[in-house]
């Protein structure tokens, strides 16, 4: 099985941006994941490119894929478009890996594109609501707040979480946020202000909730014999798994977990033959607060029911034993639904490179993304290292 590493990586800013479009919020993500290669990079060099979009407000449902690569200097390129939901570019990026593993590809592009803020909140609504199981719980007036809210008040009441343990994910990773320049949301907020905050789905509030935004990512893959051109600074993707559940939380045994996320992780672990204690660092999908919490238990960061205590204890803070959500998260840097599984490899791409600016954190060797479609039909979990193998 081939190698495969990452060579380049970017993203454009997070957030509304009416003057663009999603041709060019793509294109310029490309064009930032190719100044990003050390050495330069000929886009010609591309076999294989996979773009998740979920389409939102459907302006370009069919056909999205070819769309936006030829409209960024990859025309004729081979491009497949890939819809999980918000876990769309996170499974992008696998299908890359697997294409270079399996030899069809010697470097290969994965990322993503959303614009969901040129419609109605009530119709960005009704798109995120399609990533939920639609005829039980969307057709039946179950948001997509709501979903997460019954997990919520499930785990409070398994578990004993509290209303402080979701807000310190939200003071966390706003704090975060405030040190990265593509973030929506680049502000600090108190503990107070978090707690405080109107509710949205109980006992949810705002703080608790990710923005909908605009935006794109992109992520540059290579063989080891392509890598060894191109850089001499190489990330590589030791692990990378992938798992499906089902879609709607009344076809599940439990409200507090994802399993889709416990089989993604194992598989990523086993192919990098580490475990979660293993994990210096990671991005997680904090789509809602209670999402990161969940992600902390379901990626094995602590034991079952331990995460409000875990946050609580400052273990994910930059400082702690395991930073999570450095670039802010979905959270604070902000949620374009096909781009986010790629905005989180650009992050770990420049931690692990040293390129992370006023949100570096030193010494960092092993990071971890982890990428959730819907309330979890859809996972993607990639374990990623610093240096070649």
């Amino acid at each position: 099985m081939n190698d495969v590493y990452v060579v380049g990586a970017g993203q454009t800013d997070y957030g509304s941006f009416p003057r663009e479009s999603y041709r060019s919020l793509f294109k310029e993500a490309v064009d930032t994941a190719v100044d990003s290669v050390d050495a330069e990079f000929d886009r010609e060099s591309v076999d294989e490119a996979y773009v998740g979009t979920l389409g939102v407000g459907g302006r370009q449902l069919g056909l999205p894929g070819p769309a936006v690569t030829e409209f960024a200097g990859l025309n004729g390129t081979a491009t497949t478009r890939v819809e999980n939901a918000c876990a769309a570019s996170g499974v992008a990026l696998r299908q890359a890996v697997l294409a270079v593993r399996a030899g069809v590809a010697d470097v290969a592009l994965a990322g993503g594109f959303e614009v969901m803020n040129d419609v109605s909140s009530e119709r960005t609504g009704e798109w995120l609501g399609v990533s939920g199981e639609t005829e039980w719980e969307r057709m039946a007036g179950t948001t997509f707040s709501g979903v997460y809210a019954q997990m919520a008040d499930a785990h409070m009441a398994e578990h004993g979480t509290t209303r402080e343990h979701l807000s310190r994910v939200a003071v966390k990773n706003h704090a975060n946020g405030a040190k990265n320049p593509h973030a929506q949301l680049g502000f600090e907020t108190t503990l107070a202000d978090a707690m405080n905050a109107p509710a949205v789905a109980d006992p949810l509030n705002l703080f608790d909730c990710c923005p909908t935004s605009d935006g794109a990512s992109a992520v540059l893959v290579a063989s080891r014999d392509a890598a060894e051109e191109l850089t001499d600074n190489p990330i590589r993707i030791a692990g990378a798994g992938q798992s499906s559940g089902r879609v709607g939380l009344f076809q599940r045994p439990t409200l507090t977990e994802i399993p889709a996320t416990q089989r993604a992780a194992e598989q990523a672990y086993d192919e990098a033959d580490i475990g979660p204690e293993d994990v210096e660092f990671a991005e997680v999908h904090d789509c809602f607060s209670i999402a990161e919490l969940l992600a902390y238990e379901d990626l094995g960061f602590c034991e079952r029911g331990e995460g409000g205590p875990y946050v609580a204890s400052g273990a994910t803070e930059p400082d702690g034993e395991r930073p999570v959500n450095l670039s802010g998260g979905l959270k604070a840097k902000g949620h374009p639904i096909g781009a986010t599984g790629g905005g989180q490899v650009v992050e770990v791409f420049k931690q692990l490179r040293g390129e992370a600016g006023d949100r570096q954190v030193s010494g960092l060797s092993r990071g971890l993304t982890h990428n959730v479609g819907g309330s979890g039909g859809a996972v993607a979990v990639h374990v990623f290292e610093e240096g070649w193998a």
